[in-house]
């Protein structure tokens, strides 16, 4: 038994192990910025963070140390936003990922909450496969969240409640829904997302007050510690569940590299 599924936390003997075992490495992509004046600014972060671990203690994974950083320019405008150029963030993922594989990971889950990721996560996650053999699958988290808690949270809002509750799943001393106060319009708020989310089409907006004035808006007053845990639980469980049935499939059109397998959820 492990003592952590994070690769920090881990001896050189425990990783070699693990590898031999199930050469499955998660790594999370998040970002650092802005979240109004009751989340910390590695909302996004943490929960990629928090939402691997859980998946990798379902699926038997290692979670690879992200970066901690991602592609933020539209949060610019607000202090305490750090952002890499999509160049920069594809390398430190494709050098982190390859490193894993020259020790035998073969099979590999990007899971990412920030949504300015994407593009440079889908052709870091190409050269990954092509070049160094590794079987990869990106999960948007931000998404499954959105579709399992957007009905009940008002939908995926920027320092809303799904936000706030995925921190509260593991470090509540973070957020302050005391400090709650000047949500943008949400009418704006969830009319710019809806456009920018649809399939076919994708605007570019070159700042964040183009969806919300303040820099945020949601209702995130609701949010508990004990709901958090919960949410996180239940969008691992979806995402292992999934996961485990694409990988078994890439197995079976692209060469079998070892068997994912599913364990129990979590108690």
């Amino acid at each position: 038994m492990l003592p952590s599924r994070y690769f920090w936390d881990l001896t050189q003997p425990e990783i070699a192990r693990q590898l031999r075992q199930n050469p499955l490495v998660i790594f999370p992509a998040g970002s650092i910025e802005q979240h109004g004046n009751h989340l910390p600014t590695g909302t996004d972060t943490l929960a990629a963070q928090f939402i691997s671990h859980e998946i990798a203690e379902r699926m038997d994974g290692l979670v690879l140390p992200g970066t901690g950083l991602g592609v933020t320019p539209m949060h610019m405008p607000f202090e305490g936003t750090i952002t890499l150029t999509p160049e920069t963030f594809m390398r430190v993922v494709t050098e982190t990922c390859v490193s894993t594989a020259k020790h035998g990971a073969r099979k590999l889950m990007i899971v990412n909450w920030h949504e300015g990721n994407i593009p440079s996560l889908a052709i870091a996650a190409e050269d990954l496969h092509r070049r160094h053999g590794m079987a990869v699958v990106i999960v948007q988290a931000c998404y499954v969240a959105a579709d399992l808690y957007g009905p009940e949270c008002n939908g995926l809002t920027h320092g809303g409640e799904i936000e706030a509750l995925a921190v509260l799943a593991v470090r509540p001393d973070l957020v302050h829904l005391d400090r709650v106060e000047q949500s943008s319009d949400p009418r704006l708020g969830h009319k710019m997302d809806k456009l920018r989310r649809t399939n076919a089409y994708q605007p570019i907006l070159t700042d964040i007050r183009s969806i919300a004035p303040t820099g945020w808006y949601g209702t995130p007053q609701g949010a508990t510690a004990e709901r958090g845990r919960t949410m996180v639980k239940e969008i691992a469980d979806a995402i292992a569940a999934e996961a485990t049935e694409i990988f078994r499939q890439l197995d079976e059109v692209q060469g079998g590299v070892g068997e994912v397998k599913q364990l129990r959820p979590a108690v």
